[in-house]
């Protein structure tokens, strides 16, 4: 019964024809796809049809005005898809849907009798005769084998159309070919080697590199900004929980907000760094509950309870409650409850003051502090709430249990959700608990909402690790809450390992144990800390290890980068010149090496080093960039204690003044990178 169908000669011409198509299709279909013209066929076929809808209407042979509209139509549009200002699909499209209503209209209007089902759709597969089946067969060989002979050029033309025009060549002669008119065209060019197969090698005349660095030499540690385009920023960092001063952890993220905000500005951009207080929540109430505890400890001799594990027991929480006695903000502390939000206010005031201490510190300093409790206290959330409400962004819902719990103990409640989902998250978020009260994701709404009512053109967060998750949903809001016009960067700052003696520290906030940012700047110093904290990228973790970073050897690369400069000042120290004065070029005299040549390759590639920092916010490009020019530099040092032609200096004089504007441009950049980084470039060491 199965096989029957192949006993009808019908049924046996329409599978066939339906497997010649199949076969052929995607042989063409490849090219065209790749192109980005996938619509030419329909199109095609469809500017056909309005042809012989002209003829229908005009009396005229169908036939020949079909041709003639496909003929013009062609030209067109190979126009315009030439001059590539315009996208392909995109022209395709207009003529495709303007073709078919030009035809149904003219076809409507027409006198003549015309199934125009059967001309928009064909007729039916079943109806394939064998002479079709033969034409069919026949176009499709002719497809096939065209392809065949003509792969290769069709495949060039539909990756790069210039390189079409010279595809018959082997490499080596296109490589000779461009060799000759690279030369001619570009005068910098002293010579281009070529290389098998057909590589490009381009060496630079020396007027090149002499312009080059006489633009360094003016444009001095401004060199590689570029303020083409200015922007509106509001960078968020650290953001830490106001219960205690900042532990390794936040500082890694507060030193890499720091810095891209460096790089922002120093590209022309306006940016506001900024600090989100969370002053609210369980977190809040358990640290001012533990101050009281010490106030009543200091004050009554009562010991602080052991074993309530939501409470701070670190000692710099005894700190703050001294200070608050000493300072008699508070007249007395009978009943928490009473004293409860003036005693939180102090509380967080006083631990706030202790992470200011810490990001001074790392030498951060920020422009706008906002706090939670201000959000709930304007209305901000329920009216963020609304806002949403009103582009029908928000209903009543349940959600499903997280993961991370037992299906069995999770209660499906109704709460109110956004619907974070059309905007790319994983499901819909709740704004508002069972209890009537705002969620975190709420409050950090109507904060970001707060950021776009101010006409900040990017928004850029600093997260921790833990809230890697997060983004998201924070995405969908900034999303929804701008229709689209703000955008959000997030940059998760992974954890930080602490490594000595071979051995890790482990950190803990509620126990008081945790390594904070002083202790670390404490034992290595500030300039080390930045310098490591960014010498990895964001997205991945890092240790930091105490021995390395006090070395003085190449091994440690703070102190590497720190002394190439130390080196260059010595130079001109010995020579009683200043480093920043005046130096013009002797063009008659003026001499590069190859390892100088490297040094200036190095140098030229510092703005691009920028850009990608900057685009990308991945400033840990910048130390590695450092560290690379450093040991360029020290090598060279090092070439001068055997051969006197590499020192900058000889019997008290410069070698040459080529060496000395040399160093005075890798000085400019050094200085130039540290700064971005935050870090001190000693003339001694």
């Amino acid at each position: 019964m199965m096989f029957e169908i192949f006993s009808h000669s019908y049924m046996i011409n329409a599978l066939l024809s339906a497997l010649i198509i199949a076969i052929t299709a995607p042989i063409m279909g490849m090219f065209v796809v790749s192109r980005r013209i996938s619509l030419i066929g329909d199109t095609l076929s469809h500017v056909a049809l309005a042809g012989i809808a002209i003829g229908i209407f005009l009396n005229f042979v169908p036939t020949i005005t079909a041709i003639t509209v496909v003929v013009i139509a062609s030209m067109l549009l190979l126009k315009l898809i030439q001059t590539g200002n315009v996208n392909a699909d995109a022209v395709l499209a207009v003529f495709f849907a303007s073709s078919t209503a030009i035809a149904v209209v003219l076809l409507s209007l027409s006198t003549q009798h015309v199934n125009l089902w059967e001309i928009l759709f064909g007729k039916s597969i079943l109806l394939v005769t064998e002479q079709d089946l033969l034409i069919l067969f026949i176009t499709s060989a002719i497809i096939i084998t065209t392809t065949v002979f003509v792969y290769k050029k069709w495949f060039i033309i539909t990756v790069d159309q210039e390189l079409s025009k010279i595809n018959n060549k082997k490499p080596k002669d296109i490589a000779i070919l461009l060799k000759t008119n690279l030369i001619k065209k570009f005068p910098e060019f002293k010579n281009i080697f070529i290389a098998e197969p057909g590589f490009l090698n381009i060496e630079f005349n020396e007027d090149f590199w002499q312009k080059f660095l006489n633009v360094l030499l003016n444009l001095k540690e401004k060199y590689g900004s570029n303020s083409s385009k200015k922007n509106r920023y509001n960078v968020e960092f650290v953001s830490a929980n106001p219960t205690g001063p900042l532990h390794v952890g936040h500082c890694r993220g507060a030193i890499l907000g720091d810095v891209i905000t460096k790089l922002l500005i120093f590209n022309g951009n306006e940016v506001t760094k900024e600090y989100y207080v969370n002053d609210h929540g369980n977190q809040v109430k358990n640290f001012t509950l533990s101050v009281y505890y010490r106030i009543i400890e200091i004050l009554h001799n009562k010991e602080f309870p052991k074993n309530q594990d939501d409470l701070y027991p670190g000692e710099y929480v005894i700190d703050i409650a001294k200070k608050i006695i000493d300072k008699k903000l508070i007249n007395e502390f009978n009943n928490f409850e009473n004293i409860y939000e003036q005693l939180k206010d102090v509380s967080i005031k006083e631990s706030l003051e202790l992470i200011k201490i810490n990001l001074n510190s790392l030498g951060i300093h920020h422009d706008h502090f906002v706090f939670e409790s201000q959000l709930f206290n304007n209305n901000e959330i329920s009216s963020t709430v609304e806002k949403l409400k009103k582009k029908d962004l928000v209903y009543h819902g349940k959600i499903a249990a997280p993961q991370s719990k037992d299906a069995k103990n999770w209660k499906e409640r109704k709460q109110i959700l956004f619907k974070s989902t059309l905007y790319g998250d994983d499901k819909d978020r709740p704004l508002q608990k069972n209890d009537s009260s705002w969620t975190y994701f709420a409050g950090d709404l109507a904060y970001h909402n707060n950021k776009i009512e101010r006409n900040f053109d990017i928004l850029i967060n600093v997260l921790g690790a833990d809230h890697a998750g997060y983004i998201k949903r924070i995405n969908a809001g900034v999303e929804a809450l701008s229709n689209k016009k703000v955008k959000l960067n997030c940059k998760v700052s992974q954890l930080v390992k602490l490594l000595k003696d071979g051995k890790p520290f482990k950190m803990s906030k509620r126990k008081g144990d945790y390594i904070t940012v002083e202790d670390l700047i404490n034992e290595v110093g500030r300039d080390p800390v930045r310098f490591i904290m960014l010498s990895r990228s964001n997205d991945v973790e890092l240790d930091f290890d105490f021995k390395k970073v006090t070395e003085k050897t190449k091994d440690n690369p703070v102190y590497y980068v720190q002394y190439c400069y130390a080196r260059i000042c010595s130079v001109f120290r010995n020579l009683n010149k200043d480093l920043n004065e005046e130096i013009n070029f002797d063009k008659k005299k003026f001499y590069i090496n190859y390892y100088e040549r490297q040094i200036i390759k190095k140098l030229s590639v510092w703005p691009q080093c920028i850009s990608i920092s900057t685009q990308r916010m991945e400033p840990h490009r910048i130390p590695v960039y450092l560290h690379e020019l450093a040991t360029l530099f020290h090598s060279y040092w090092n070439l001068g204690k055997d051969n006197i032609s590499f020192r900058f200096i000889n019997d008290n004089k410069p070698t040459s003044l080529t060496k000395l504007i040399i160093l005075k441009c890798i000085s400019y950049v050094v200085k130039s990178g540290m700064n971005l980084i935050g870090v001190n470039t000693p003339n001694k060491m």
